[in-house]
């Protein structure tokens, strides 16, 4: 860190995830890297993801200035990365399943760092053992209902869930991308019961009015809440980290308001950040969009602790 120039009085992010808090804090969110990559529709290097956010934050204060939190006051705990970088999606599957039953314990909430969206499933796995008492809220361009024939990937994790058992009433798809999706797939959704939100309709009704209707109706209905953010939710020219944006997608104020929402909501106890490849990032710009929403998830959960 020599060639940032150091400021006492400008603590910086990264040093708060790597356990500089406070004299007194409050609640603990947990932070796991699972750089899953091996399912990658498109080849990517999405196990580099969880260190590119980590690093993204020496560029970010721990200071919320729209809220008037500090993310010190909060108690972080970084649990590394799991060993499943050169693993097939089954087989980390298990270790991520075990891996998040063992971090939620006793922590208010978890954050986990892709990898490709082939997390999401064994992430939300081990949140809770009654899948009818989860609620699963994506922001993504993509339904992730592909096919189940071959193998486990990052386009099907939504549909291995339909199969495992969670209901698609308790799902709710945000930011879903016309043109990013086919018929065929969409119908699955439709049957399913699966709220899908297009983009279309949050660029007319603003994303903070869309997300908090949408965890007010999942948390009617469940007793957890696990939020799926894909990067490529983002408008294309925001994300060039992520293989699958389009152009019309969310900007990062978007999906960081989001994040705070989901923070601060008290059913949500996961988020997970995927599909970011650092080797295609510009100026790190998609890695700072993340460690954003993970600033922003932790200055929400401070808000939900008050």
């Amino acid at each position: 860190m020599s060639h940032l120039h150091e400021d006492k009085h400008w603590p910086r992010a990264h040093a708060w995830l790597a356990g500089e808090h406070a004299y007194s804090t409050q609640g603990l969110l947990r932070v796991l890297g699972a750089p899953v990559t091996l399912g990658s529709i498109t080849p990517s290097r999405c196990d580099l993801a969880p260190k590119a956010i980590r690093d993204a934050l020496t560029r970010f204060s721990t200071f919320d200035v729209a809220h008037g939190y500090d993310v010190r006051d909060l108690l972080v705990e970084d649990l590394g990365d799991l060993p499943v970088s050169n693993s097939s999606v089954e087989d980390a599957q298990q270790p991520i399943e075990q891996a998040l039953k063992g971090a939620i314990v006793s922590a208010d909430a978890v954050v986990v760092l892709g990898g490709d969206n082939a997390i999401t499933r064994p992430a939300l796995r081990g949140l809770h053992s009654n899948l009818k008492q989860c609620g699963l809220l994506t922001l993504d361009a993509h339904l992730d209902l592909r096919t189940l024939e071959g193998e486990l990937r990052n386009g099907n994790p939504v549909r291995a869930l339909l199969a495992d058992g969670l209901p698609g009433e308790n799902i709710v798809q945000i930011g879903i991308q016309a043109f990013a999706n086919s018929a065929a797939y969409f119908q699955i959704a439709e049957d399913a019961g699966i709220d899908i939100i297009p983009i279309e309709h949050v660029a007319e009704k603003g994303i903070e009015i869309i997300v908090e209707r949408a965890l007010h109706q999942l948390a009617r209905r469940v007793e957890v809440i696990y939020v799926d953010l894909d990067l490529d939710v983002m408008d294309r020219a925001f994300a060039p980290a992520t293989a699958g944006a389009r152009p019309g997608g969310l900007t990062p104020l978007d999906i960081r308001r989001a994040a705070y929402l989901c923070g601060a909501h008290p059913k949500v106890r996961v988020m997970d950040l995927v599909e970011i490849d650092p080797t295609r990032d510009s100026n790190d710009m998609t890695a700072m969009a993340a460690g954003a929403c993970l600033l922003s998830f932790a200055s929400g959960l401070l808000g939900r602790l008050q």
